[in-house]
């Protein structure tokens, strides 16, 4: 459980990065701003989680 939650944020990002790549190909989705917007928060607060989750696991 602990190496999950020392990668949770890596996982975010990337599925953040994963879900605009698709809408980019899908074109359709690239023009509604919430799944753009979405994907954008998803990937801010994957990367906040792994630097407060690695933060706490280092110290």
């Amino acid at each position: 459980m602990e190496g999950f939650m020392k990668n949770l944020g890596i996982i975010l990002i990337v599925l953040g990065a994963i879900g605009l790549i698709v809408s980019f190909y899908v074109g359709g989705l690239s023009s509604v701003n919430g799944y753009t917007a979405g994907m954008l928060v998803l990937m801010v607060v994957g990367l906040v989680l792994h630097i407060v989750l690695n933060k706490k696991y280092v110290d």
